[in-house]
């Protein structure tokens, strides 16, 4: 079979132009924008079909040069690195750390169930990690992240498998959550308790967020710096003898660089700046990761692919609908939550906002859901499922 060799820089480019691709169609046809299914992936996946086609047939293999994947890859968790703010935490109050908490369960949990029921099929327990937290809670950027490492452990498969998986908790938990949201605020008679909050504290983050273009210079240099020294960290942790993913020192040491000007003032972090450039090397990352899947990998996980799904599902419905709706209150706030929960519990933060943005429209707003899912979902949700996924990965 003829090979192609693609070198990183026509790889880089090939991402692009599957990103302008997945925009496109993302514009076009409304069940992607719906699900809130990035324009990489939508792009990504119809090349990746593309290719797998032309491999089966004996057509053509492509050999992509993918050093840039992991370059954007540390570039965007740097930049979550830097959203880890704990005066927000603070701000957040009990019901804020209370709800971080059940993050931490559901974390432990999906890694659990894909743990057992991997097991209890006769997988590879590797197999099995590939559709717990990884893809769940941290979405086809933890999934790119990760892959590559249990490929190291000798999982060949375990980027498309991730991959695959990332997908498919997208449109679970998107179809999940609004529905469920739904049901508890109808059946229980939930608006009742609904309560006004003040919304000033999202009215000063979004102040605090506004974009200059000539912060953009400062805050690529701030990425840099911390990519820099968190090397060191990274190098320090390993001689621990686990195996961390590479991006892990950069995510502390930008974590470090956020409180410290928090708290004194005196390195003017350009948060705003900071995520727009995060976003695009997520975009970047995304489509490399997506154009380099190979699917014929697939083939024979089929069925034990979609049982350890299934499970994840199940647990995440059971999850949201018993313990995050009663521990969070039992009343329209907690309704409003459980919808974003299955979010990004199964998906990403903006399949969280598009689910609770579909249940407050028919009904009433909820300030309190607006504040704790986009602080865990999108500042500690990634930080903590990477360490716990660090652990688990070393533990099996």
């Amino acid at each position: 079979m003829p090979i192609i060799q693609i070198d990183m820089y026509q790889t880089l480019a090939l991402a692009v132009v599957v990103l302008l691709l997945g925009t496109f169609l993302r514009k076009r046809i409304r069940l992607l924008e719906r699900f809130c299914i990035p324009a990489p992936v939508v792009g990504g996946l119809l090349f990746a079909i593309i290719t797998c086609i032309l491999y089966a047939t004996g057509v053509v293999m492509f050999d992509f040069n993918d050093t840039l994947r992991e370059v954007c890859m540390v570039f965007f968790f740097t930049s979550v690195g830097f959203q880890a703010n704990v005066k927000i935490l603070k701000s957040g109050g009990k019901a804020l750390l209370i709800f971080l908490v059940l993050v931490c369960i559901l974390i432990l949990c999906q890694n659990g169930i894909a743990v057992g029921l991997s097991t209890v099929l006769g997988l590879d327990t590797k197999i099995g990690l590939c559709t717990g937290s990884i893809p769940m809670v941290g979405g086809h950027g933890t999934a790119g992240a990760f892959g590559p490492v249990l490929e190291d452990f000798g999982l060949v498969s375990a980027t498309t498998i991730c991959t695959a998986a990332a997908t498919f908790g997208l449109v679970a938990g998107s179809l999940m959550g609004g529905p469920l949201g739904n049901h508890l605020i109808r059946k229980k008679d939930l608006t009742k308790t609904a309560v006004p909050e003040d919304d000033s504290y999202l009215v000063e983050e979004e102040e605090r967020h506004v974009r200059q273009h000539s912060k953009y210079a400062p805050a690529v240099f701030q990425l840099v710096i911390a990519i820099g020294i968190g090397t060191i960290i990274s190098k320090l942790l390993s001689m621990t003898g686990m195996t961390f993913p590479v991006y892990i020192g950069a995510m502390i040491v930008a974590a470090i660089m956020r409180n410290y000007d928090e708290f004194t003032g005196k390195l003017h972090v350009h948060m705003g700046e900071i995520n727009d450039l995060g976003g695009i090397c997520l975009s970047l990352f995304l489509g490399i990761a997506m154009i380099t899947l190979k699917l014929w990998q697939l083939a024979d996980l089929a069925l034990p692919l979609i049982i350890l799904l299934l499970g994840q599902t199940i647990f995440m419905f059971l999850f949201a609908r018993f313990v995050v709706f009663n521990v969070m209150g039992r009343d329209y706030d907690s309704a409003v939550i459980v919808s974003g929960t299955c979010g990004f519990g199964m998906g990403a933060t903006p399949n969280a906002m598009a689910n609770m943005q579909a249940v407050c429209d028919r009904y009433l707003p909820s300030v309190k859901a607006y504040i704790l899912i986009p602080i865990v979902g999108s500042l500690f949700a990634d930080f903590i499922n990477s360490l716990v996924v660090t652990f688990f990965i070393n533990l099996v």
